[in-house]
């Protein structure tokens, strides 16, 4: 439990991050995007429909006796509060309002935006983007390598929203995160050098769509950045997430103390 006397300050956000088999909490102080406790983790459901996840997500709450707000990252498309895509949970999420799902187990304001986007937030304010997060900053796409290829763009430290670019075609109309996320890596068995000229072919195509100044690479996988990193055209100019598998959480804290709306 985090007390209200810790959170005098009002900074303590509750981040919750979906991915497509467990849902990841802790309280995060938006002021320093450090978290505050032990990771919590809920897995998922092979399929996780909106009761399954609203289910989670009360699980996550009750575990840290939480009554303010909270930043949720999904992993998809949310406008206005609306889910229009579920690549890697149930399809009975399009057309949801998750704000007013969420809100049924929870008296503290819910923010939702997108799990990559939340995750290039916390990169952005205080990992590996915060020295091209400013006016004249460049163009920055933080890519993240998990069950899908999950993407968010900034420009001079604004975000474009809802990118979703794992989705591009790479070749014989095969989306990139088919043959590229770094599910794909486990479940074929591929070597780093294989799966790392897969993921070096598609950073290699994003470069000639959005000519990022920076790439930053996060997701489970970047923890074994040295395993891949050799593979990867050296013309790039790529960075590991610093804040690692907590950068969506942190984000999507950060989300709801700055009021972004998606």
């Amino acid at each position: 439990m985090v007390s209200d006397e810790s959170n005098k300050e009002g900074s303590l956000v509750l981040g919750i991050d979906i991915g497509g088999s467990a849902l990841k909490s802790a309280p995060v102080d938006t002021l320093s995007g450090g978290i505050v406790s032990e990771l919590f983790t809920v897995p998922l459901p092979e399929t996780a429909t909106p009761d399954a996840m609203t289910e989670a997500a009360g699980v996550c709450i009750d575990h840290f006796e939480w009554s303010g707000p909270i930043g949720c990252g999904y992993p998809g498309v949310v406008k206005g509060g609306v889910v229009l895509t579920a690549a890697h949970v149930s399809r009975e999420w399009i057309e949801v309002d998750i704000i007013r799902q969420l809100s049924q187990i929870t008296r503290g304001a819910v923010t939702v935006l997108n799990d990559a986007d939340a995750a290039g937030l916390a990169e952005m304010r205080f990992g590996a983007g915060k020295d091209y997060n400013r006016a004249n900053g460049g163009t920055v796409l933080m890519v993240t390598l998990g069950t899908g290829i999950g993407t968010a763009l900034f420009h001079d430290g604004q975000l474009f929203p809802n990118t979703e670019f794992g989705h591009v075609f790479l070749s014989s109309g095969i989306e990139a995160e088919d043959i590229a996320a770094a599910s794909i890596r486990t479940k074929e068995d591929l070597s780093w050098q294989v799966w790392g000229g897969r993921v070096n072919k598609y950073l290699h195509e994003m470069a000639k769509l959005v000519s990022p100044d920076l790439i930053i690479l996060g997701g489970g996988v970047s923890e074994n950045f040295d395993s891949f990193q050799q593979y990867l055209n050296s013309t790039l100019e790529i960075r590991v997430a610093a804040l690692g598998n907590t950068a969506g959480i942190v984000g999507a804290a950060l989300a709801a103390t700055e009021g972004i709306s998606i």
